[in-house]
């Protein structure tokens, strides 16, 4: 696991939202989005529930 993919991780959760999260890291949010589903994967748990906040 590395460290970057942390980063990630948190700065998603921080804002709540994996776009404005991508723009924040400067990739783009495919790349963030893969990064993120491979976290999953190694973890073996979901981490986050797609969806729009109400």
């Amino acid at each position: 696991m590395e460290l970057r993919v942390l980063r990630y991780f948190l700065t998603v959760a921080r804002v709540e939202n994996i776009t404005h999260a991508a723009t924040i890291l400067h990739v783009t949010q495919p790349t963030l989005s893969r990064q993120l589903a491979d976290l999953e994967k190694n973890l073996e748990t979901q981490l986050f529930i797609a969806g729009k906040v109400k």
